[in-house]
């Protein structure tokens, strides 16, 4: 097998498996040879024969901000990058493409571990999913679980199977069974086999988790809507049926941010953010209590990535990257709280605001004659005892504005 040409210039990224370099083709070997220098961990760096003479040189710490300065050391010369497996699952390739371009970067893969994983487990790509927790924090986990699932959890070191043992357990889910697969590839590959609920094995670093997922005892849905029940509260919540109205026109899509104003107990912004791994979302509460709150909600909910802003809106909104959609569900008459959100909006970005004292009403009228969109009242009303017998109790009804920033009313008035 030939090498394949590389581009002057160009950073080649090598796959190296765990059976080191006697598992390297052709095409791989030349590639490590014929470079000047060599980047790498400790462990893929003392895998290459001595006789090979290219400077040998560790990642920095952290690794993605101090690439650039190394990398520009070194310019001229003949670099290449030893990685683990594929380079582009979960590894270095992506970090360097992501730097330098798709131009600057020639991928040599190995086979991936995940692949690996699910040859030993006889699991097709198409019945089970990928998830890493490689520098993630666990409760990432959480929004792929419902009962039946099959997961292959590339760990971030040893410690990470009991971390998603003790999650499974705590969801309800501990009768899981669990596949800890070390050293995938190498001589002394490893195989444990357990359950949830009682895991206890010592795995090694290198360790693909597959997770076969029981019958759960609270199956939480991906659509939005979550009961009440499902976040901690003290009462400021957004209701589930008002919350689902508000999503739907808030309209997450993947890698877009939302900003949830006035937050209470985050469950616009947890909702949002659990429609796709790429959703982002800031939450911004002025109750440092509550702001602790939503920290809590979006981890046990399963995106603890949510961003937390502690502050009054506007002051705390400074600063911020531009939404993409904004939920304003209190505090909506204070003072330049909706100018801001407007202004910081990207066109065709969606604002979306909750009302229920006629304080708040007038405004979104006046907004509504201002920028357009639709303007209407939810009222919600659930079937409960009176007496002997049952009627309906209605809820405080809530009046919602949305609007597309860029809408035909706003240009014609612009």
């Amino acid at each position: 097998m030939s090498t394949p040409r590389r581009a002057t210039g160009t950073v080649v990224v090598v796959g190296v498996g765990a059976d080191g370099w006697a598992g390297l083709d052709t095409a791989r070997r030349a590639a490590v040879k014929a470079a000047d220098v060599l980047l790498g961990g400790e462990r893929h760096l003392a895998l290459v024969p001595t006789d090979v003479t290219a400077t040998r040189v560790p990642w920095p710490s952290p690794l993605r901000e101090g690439l650039p300065a190394l990398l520009e050391e070194h310019a001229g010369r003949r670099v290449v990058a030893l990685a683990s497996g594929d380079p582009l699952v979960s590894g270095v390739g992506t970090t360097l493409v992501s730097l330098l371009g798709a131009d600057a970067v020639e991928v040599l893969p190995g086979l991936s571990s995940v692949s690996l994983a699910r040859a030993r487990m006889r699991w097709s790509a198409e019945t089970s999913e990928t998830v890493t927790l490689v520098g993630r924090d666990v409760h990432r986990l959480v929004t792929r679980l419902h009962p039946g699932a099959r997961l292959l959890v590339l760990c971030s070191d040893a410690s990470t199977p009991a971390q998603v043992a003790a999650l499974l357990a705590a969801q309800g889910y501990g009768t899981s069974t669990l596949t800890a697969l070390g050293d995938l590839g190498s001589d002394h590959e490893s195989r444990v086999d357990g359950v949830a609920a009682t895991w206890s094995a010592d795995v090694g670093p290198l360790t693909v988790l597959a997770v076969q997922v029981d019958d759960g005892a609270r199956v939480l849905p991906l659509v939005p809507g979550l009961p009440d029940d499902a976040f901690e509260h003290d009462g400021q919540v957004t209701k589930r049926d008002v919350r689902a109205s508000a999503l739907a026109r808030l309209a997450p899509t993947p890698g877009a941010l939302l900003w949830d104003v006035g937050a209470g107990a985050g469950s616009v912004a947890v909702e949002w953010s659990r429609t796709h791994p790429s959703c982002r979302a800031v939450a911004g509460e002025r109750d440092p209590e509550r702001a602790e709150r939503i920290d809590r909600n979006a981890r046990t909910l399963g995106v603890p990535d949510l961003r937390v802003v502690t502050g009054r809106a506007p002051e705390a909104l400074a600063g911020l990257d531009a939404p993409d959609a904004v939920f304003v569900g209190g505090g909506a008459t204070v003072d330049g709280v909706l100018d801001a959100c407007w202004a910081a909006l990207r066109p065709g970005g969606r604002l979306v605001v909750h009302g229920v004292t006629l304080e708040t009403e007038q405004l979104l009228v006046a907004w509504r004659a201002r920028v357009g969109g639709e303007l209407m009242r939810l009222l919600v009303e659930t079937a409960a005892p009176l007496g002997t017998f049952t009627s309906w109790t209605p809820a405080r009804a809530v009046t919602q504005l949305s609007v597309v920033k860029g809408s035909v009313v706003e240009e014609a008035q612009a």
